[in-house]
């Protein structure tokens, strides 16, 4: 479980260490002739036939969260001292508990990761409709902390907290999606998408009510229920065998690693993508959809459990995270960490138990469109967002004013709030005969760390080539 713990130190270290690849740009929801609105609604067609160039047809680069970088590393306080770095984590002991702890939410903290890159898309007209053919990489990861672990994590001073749930997912697939959408009359237009899901992994970990109680001078003592469920073709926990801390019980295996012997297919699955757009008339228009409503039934399923309902625990270190000490890694600062997260979960391999269905997850589109009487070049748009994922749900919701100043040429301003943030995004399609690029952001870039890295966790850019006619 090293693995899982690692994403987890990395991204409490630089939030996820990069920007990743998002699903959509829910920007061009509402752009003439935006290629890629048949991921965000599959009754919606196109005005041109295309084909993508090879993954550079839809690039996407977005992290979103509500806390990142700036709440985790800080400066270090003491830096000029003998032997003491520039930076620090907020776990540092110099700096204090309401400056460390005032970036964190007092409900959960959420970093989530949303990856659809395009390795080949194909739109054209036939079959009364238009038809679109995909093979696409997923993957999904998410991270749900409660304030309390953070506290825990920095010690702020008390003999008891009250950590709760923590919850870390994360889920691989490659998607083969066929879709159509169909003019019914003048007013309604249909549209579905079918999709063979192929699984490479998923591994979930939960850590349910759980507590910690002063048991004497850095030590802990922790409750509650935890459990780790990995489907990865060969994985294998590793374990250590360790004493416990009282005198008489012996000792007991606990995870502290993961190996994975070979690969293969992980799990096979099916779902689909459903939408409508209706024109009430000329000025308003209205569409829904819903997206990626299926599952993916995984052939293995390893699982780790707490070792013990009751166990003590020394607490988490601060560890220097700028990149002078000696040219060591982020990653391995974040195995340090990791090593303390695998002995504050404390769990024990209890071996393969056989297959498991499980979601990957479905989204909510609804949209509504005023296309303004006196210049119908410009339109307004409504778009609300909703994604269903347990502890990894969200919501926006997302306004737009769109121009088409030329027939090939058009684009907007958004302005978003969400779960997250609030957010300014734009888009610029421009889609003569013979091709089409786009760029975009849903959230616009803010204040980066020297690696590159958001300081906010949320930041957006998409951009795409395509061949088009």
């Amino acid at each position: 479980m090293k693995a899982t713990y690692r994403h987890l130190c990395a991204a409490m270290l630089a939030a996820w260490g990069a920007t990743a690849a998002a699903q959509t740009l829910n920007s061009g929801y509402f752009t003439t002739d935006y290629k890629y609105r048949h991921t965000m609604n599959p009754a919606m067609g196109n005005e041109q036939n295309y084909f993508s160039f090879p993954v550079l047809g839809n690039l996407n680069a977005s992290v979103r969260g509500n806390f990142g970088l700036q709440d985790v590393v800080m400066d270090n306080p003491l830096y000029g001292q003998p032997g003491q770095k520039r930076l620090t984590t907020f776990m540092n002991p110099y700096i204090s508990a309401g400056k460390a702890l005032d970036g964190f939410a007092s409900g959960n903290n959420r970093l989530l990761e949303d990856l659809h890159l395009t390795l080949f898309s194909a739109g054209f007209k036939g079959f009364g409709g238009y038809n679109t053919l995909e093979f696409n990489l997923r993957q999904s990861v998410g991270l749900s902390l409660p304030y309390e672990f953070f506290a825990f994590a920095k010690n702020t001073g008390n003999r008891t907290y009250s950590i709760g749930d923590i919850n870390i997912g994360a889920q691989a697939f490659a998607e083969v999606a066929v879709g159509h959408s169909h003019q019914i009359n003048e007013r309604l237009r249909v549209g579905a998408k079918a999709k063979l899901l192929l699984g490479v992994g998923r591994a979930d970990l939960a850590i349910k009510d759980m507590k910690a109680d002063l048991a004497g001078p850095d030590k802990w003592t922790l409750s509650g229920r935890a459990e780790a469920n990995v489907s990865v073709k060969g994985f294998s926990y590793k374990s250590e065998t360790k004493d416990y801390k009282e005198d008489g019980r012996g000792t007991y295996q606990s995870v502290n690693d993961a190996d994975i012997d070979g690969a293969g297919l992980g799990g096979l699955g099916l779902a689909f993508d459903l939408g409508g757009v209706y024109r009430l008339n000329d000025d308003w228009t209205f569409s829904a959809a819903v997206l990626d409503l299926g599952f993916i039934n995984w052939s293995n399923n390893v699982t780790a459990v707490n070792a013990g309902d009751r166990f003590e625990f020394d607490g988490f270190h601060d560890v220097a995270v700028n990149r002078e000490d000696g040219g060591e890694k982020l990653s391995d600062k974040a195995d340090r960490l990791g090593d303390q997260f695998a002995d504050f979960a404390h769990l024990k391999d209890e071996g393969d138990r056989g297959s498991r269905t499980a979601g990957i997850g479905a989204t909510l589109n609804f949209g509504a469109e005023y296309t303004l009487p006196a210049w119908r070049k410009v339109r307004f748009g409504a778009l609300s967002s909703t994604r269903l994922r347990g502890s990894y749900s969200w919501t926006e919701g997302r306004l737009s004013a769109n121009c088409d100043p030329l027939k090939w040429i058009g684009g907007g301003v958004t302005f978003a709030v969400s779960s997250f943030s609030t957010s300014m995004g734009w888009v610029l399609n421009i889609h003569p005969k013979g091709c089409n690029i786009f760029v975009g952001m849903d959230h616009l870039l803010g204040s980066l760390s020297k690696e590159g890295i958001p300081l906010s966790s949320n930041a957006s850019v998409s951009v795409g080539m395509n061949v088009a006619w």
